[in-house]
């Protein structure tokens, strides 16, 4: 398989697609599926193939029946979890991934641009532009968005699946105040082989992307196609420094307080405890070492590009 290098735009024929979707996740699921192939027929496309997730595979084995079935483009219909899984499915081969968020982060796509409805979001498919994004793997996992160890994971793993229905993001700002004094972690922080970076912290993430869950920017300088991760190691040590990251939050400070950042394409996190663990939002096992590398411009997703634009990364004509 060859991995993606660059921004393009697709010829100009119709496409081989499908749709994996989480029906738990996403209401009318049914509906959906005729709104995708009208649609993608008035432009001359096939009817794509259909796919649903389930408890035992959530994504990543259909987005691979999809690619071995020859789909050229593979929405991906659910939360950040299913968006994660099949992305695992699609990582290192020439398919799009085409996002239709259904969930309540909606991370990737909201980092990326994408259009948050179906019509919108088929039709920046249509629209042909492709960017190529670089993928993190952790112990054979992928993630697209940012990977953590500590406060945040604890965070995900308690915020109450009822509230994250009823309310959003909300229900991660209650999760949060309880964890908001766990204890500290004890963490030395490796990037690139340069001499490990020795903290008490909170939290630590790795991020291909920033925006999280309210439009907190946790890692400014952070781009999906730069070949590399940023870094955050969060570490206040009591209630006045945590006013500080919030009035920071608050008044949109490009670089928070009492948190440092680091940046490289390989980064290993070691903790002298086991210590909760996620990717893009789904808990993994908690350990002692959060291990990623970086796969660069491993991945093409379907992004809105203008007609022209000066960097290709951005958007822009450009053919194989």
């Amino acid at each position: 398989m060859t991995e993606p290098a660059s921004a393009q735009r697709h010829g100009s024929g119709p496409l081989r697609s499908a749709v994996v979707v989480n029906a738990n996740r996403v209401e009318r699921a049914a509906e959906l599926r005729d709104e995708i192939t009208e649609q993608l027929a008035a432009a001359g496309w096939p009817a794509p193939a259909w796919f649903e997730t389930t408890a035992e595979d959530p994504g990543r084995g259909q987005a691979e029946q999809a690619v071995a079935d020859g789909a050229e483009v593979v929405f991906v219909c659910g939360g950040d979890g299913t968006v994660r899984s099949a992305i695992e499915g699609l990582v290192g081969t020439d398919a799009a991934l085409a996002v239709l968020p259904g969930g309540t982060g909606n991370l990737l796509a909201t980092n990326l641009d994408v259009p948050t409805n179906v019509p919108d979001g088929v039709d920046t498919v249509l629209e042909r532009g492709r960017r190529a994004i670089d993928v993190g793997d952790v112990e054979g996992q992928s993630f697209a968005v940012m990977a953590g160890m500590g406060l945040d994971a604890a965070m995900v793993d308690d915020a109450p699946t009822a509230l994250k229905a009823r309310a959003g993001s909300v229900a991660y700002v209650f999760s949060a105040l309880r964890h908001a004094f766990d204890d500290e972690m004890r963490v030395e922080v490796t990037v690139d082989g340069k001499p490990p970076v020795r903290r008490h912290a909170r939290t630590v993430l790795v991020g291909n992307v920033g925006r999280l869950q309210g439009g907190v920017n946790v890692l400014p300088d952070a781009e999906a196609d730069s070949g590399a991760m940023d870094v955050a190691i969060v570490a206040p040590r009591n209630l006045a420094h945590w006013f500080e990251i919030l009035f920071g939050v608050l008044r949109g400070r490009r670089r928070l307080p009492r948190v440092e950042y680091l940046r490289g394409k390989h980064v290993v996190v070691r903790a002298t405890e086991p210590q909760p663990r996620q990717l893009d939002g789904d808990v993994i096992e908690p350990g002692t070492t959060l291990e990623v590398t970086v796969r660069p411009a491993s991945l093409w997703v379907c992004v809105h590009q203008p007609d022209s634009a000066d960097d290709l990364a951005e958007g822009g004509p450009h053919s194989r």
